[in-house]
């Protein structure tokens, strides 16, 4: 029994406890952290701008449309 845990375990590599990450896992590892944090990043903006879109929006852009709006029903 004891052969056949040992054989897988060297088998797979890195479930031996004294083996190392090489260079190109370490840099994968690295790369995906980032990502995950760029993804965590992106949702909560987001969420952000799903709860108060006009928050992200200047403040002229949608006054100045409603203005116009408020002027054009005015003449008629």
């Amino acid at each position: 029994m004891e052969d056949i845990l040992s054989t897988t375990l060297s088998a797979s590599g890195s479930a031996l406890p004294g083996t190392s990450l090489t260079m190109e896992q370490k840099a994968a590892f690295v790369f995906v952290f980032f990502l995950f944090i760029f993804l965590g990043l992106l949702i909560v903006r987001c969420f952000r701008i799903l709860l108060d879109p006009y928050r992200s929006m200047p403040s002229s852009t949608w006054t100045d449309y409603m203005e116009k709006d408020t002027f054009d029903y005015r003449l008629t």
